[in-house]
């Protein structure tokens, strides 16, 4: 029979260079083989418990099956047990009748029945010595042991803490950066920390927020743009949950009154990770926002992203220009750097030369050279882009026009037969004229050189285990009908979100984007010339056949992919 490491490796949950890491990793710290890989990053604890629970035949407790926290709190006065013991234990007991399958019903996991009581211990190592003997003393029945991550068992310790949070002194900021360096090595911190980061990866949460308050911390998660609260803890925690995020990302710890950014690659649940973090100072501590970027070989083809065929073909038409300016707008988070990445890709054929001034560059594109603003030494979007003026470039990619100067250089460079691509910040795409015009950009320059414009939101995804169809309103097939670019003689396929476990309850799984693509010749640039406002600027568009993101959001709610309510959300109409 294999061993518990040979039987990982056979089931290719761990590398054999993760087992012997691991192995050493045992050694060094005292625990199990198991969570040596766990807080590793080698090995998902899900997997863990899965692997353990056929070893020992032992069920696996979920969540919703904990017992609740006054059930607990009686426990231990029966059994004249302590908060501390079972935290060291990472274990939960309590009584309740027997529980004949695992998974149960929750009423019996909290003595809702009148069948004899038995004692239940729940634990991430229920073979523990201890723990099986004091189960022994504590009632003359044989217990019934179950297997439980820590993120299920926090769900009570921590309940059990937070009683006595109140009565404990807030570590105190004063603590020198060797004090935080420990307690952020402390394994319960690990812990914490790596389901938190597991708990990201399981809900696909772009961004995590960590929020510190006058009596407990709050942790919440990004999922498809909309946070939702993941965990609460008491106040008294956070400062060691503080350092050991800014100890992954690089930071300095004992720096708690300046902001301050870091990034890092990590590893979580055998995945590598690009981990960027932000830190900004608060009343009751710093607020942490953490960006979780999956390293991935492929980009998506622009048609998952969500862009139509007709969008496509113009933006295939827009990249064959050979010299111009390409603006994409959007506000942070609508994917415009993935649109990007994805145009750069298709024109990196071996003859171009690509490079691009990004801050920061979020992705490894092969044959491209990219360079990381870093406008504390002076390696601005303006001074990077004067420096590649002279590396003979044929595209050049600008992460943002942020400031005049760099505006007015992004211009030159096209009028100096370059193809410039770059994003900036405006609520639709024909709006990106009168912005440049703004940052000092003549209107006769800007009106030679712009090629087109792109726009572009993020909408959710309607669930495709739970989204049910529904009859569209006349007067939405209506407006949809005479969307520029609309399907014709297609059946409508109208959904409404409803919520499943596959969603988390949301109706909503992935997101997919809007778009509104405009090529600017003939009367645009004439507009352009002329100054004229935005509004005008979209008369002349729409009598050559443009499509809004709220025309393109009413096609794709009609093809079912969102729902018009998701749509009005993010763009209005």
């Amino acid at each position: 029979m294999l061993d518990f490491g040979s039987l990982l490796v056979e089931r290719g949950l761990v590398s054999p260079r993760d087992l012997d890491e691991g192995k050493r990793a045992q050694s060094e710290i005292g625990c199990s083989l198991g969570l040596a890989l766990v807080r590793l990053g080698s090995l998902a604890e899900t997997d863990l418990v899965a692997i353990m629970a056929e070893m020992w035949g032992l069920p696996v407790l979920a969540s919703a099956d904990m017992p609740n926290l006054a059930t607990v709190v009686e426990a231990l006065q029966r059994t004249h047990s302590t908060v501390e013991w079972l935290k060291a234990r990472e274990a939960v007991i309590w009584f309740a009748p027997p529980i004949q399958t695992p998974g149960g019903p929750s009423g019996a996991l909290n003595g809702a029945s009148d069948a004899p009581e038995r004692l239940h211990v729940a634990a991430r190592n229920p073979m523990d010595a201890s723990l099986q003997e004091a189960a022994e003393q504590w009632h003359p029945e044989p217990a019934q042991f179950y297997l439980a991550t820590q993120q299920t068992l926090e769900t009570v310790l921590v309940g059990l803490d937070a009683e006595r949070a109140a009565e404990e002194e807030a570590i105190a900021d004063s603590q020198d950066s060797r004090r935080l360096r420990e307690m952020a090595e402390e394994a319960p911190v690990i812990d914490f920390v790596n389901a938190m980061f597991a708990e990201a990866i399981t809900r696909r949460a772009s961004d995590i927020h960590v929020e510190p308050f006058e009596d407990r911390f709050i942790v919440r998660m990004r999922v498809d743009g909309i946070l939702d609260q993941w965990r609460m803890a008491p106040r008294s925690q956070f400062d060691a949950v503080d350092s050991r995020i800014k100890l992954l990302s690089g930071m300095d710890i004992a720096e708690r009154r300046l902001p301050q950014d870091g990034r890092q690659s990590i590893r979580i649940a055998g995945r590598e990770m690009d981990l960027r973090v932000s830190t900004l100072p608060t009343t009751w501590g710093e607020s942490l926002v953490l960006r979780l970027l999956g390293k991935t070989s492929a980009l998506p083809e622009l048609r998952q992203l969500g862009v139509a065929e007709d969008h496509q073909l113009l933006l295939d038409q827009l990249i064959a220009h050979p010299n111009g300016v390409i603006l994409v707008t959007g506000p942070t988070g609508s994917g415009k750097t993935t649109t990007i990445y994805r145009l750069l890709s298709q024109l990196n054929d071996g003859v171009r030369k690509i490079l691009t001034v990004e801050d920061p560059v979020e992705f490894a594109l092969p044959g491209v050279m990219q360079v990381q603003v870093k406008s504390e030494i002076g390696l601005t979007f303006a001074a990077g882009l004067r420096s590649m003026l002279r590396q003979d470039p044929d595209v050049i990619m600008i992460g943002e026009i942020r400031d005049s100067e760099t505006a007015r250089i992004a211009v030159q460079a096209a009028l100096t037969g370059h193809l410039v691509i770059s994003t900036v910040h405006t609520n639709s795409a024909l709006a990106a004229a009168p912005r440049l015009l703004d940052l000092g950009v003549e209107e006769y320059l800007l009106a030679d050189v712009l090629r087109g414009v792109v726009g572009q939101r993020l909408v959710r995804r309607v669930c495709d285990t739970c989204g049910r169809r529904v009859v569209g309103e006349p007067e939405l097939e209506a407006r949809a009908a005479a969307v520029p670019g609309a399907p014709r003689n297609t059946e409508p396929l109208w959904r409404e979100a409803v919520g499943c476990a596959a969603c988390g309850s949301t109706g909503f799984r992935g997101r997919v984007g809007l778009y509104e693509v405009m090529p600017v010749g003939g009367e645009l640039q004439a507009a352009i010339r002329q100054r004229r406002p935005e509004l005008e600027l979209t008369r002349v568009a729409e009598s050559q056949g443009y499509r809004t993101m709220f025309g393109d959001g009413l096609l794709k709610a009609r093809a079912g992919h969102t729902t018009v309510d998701e749509v009005r959300r993010v763009v209005g109409g």
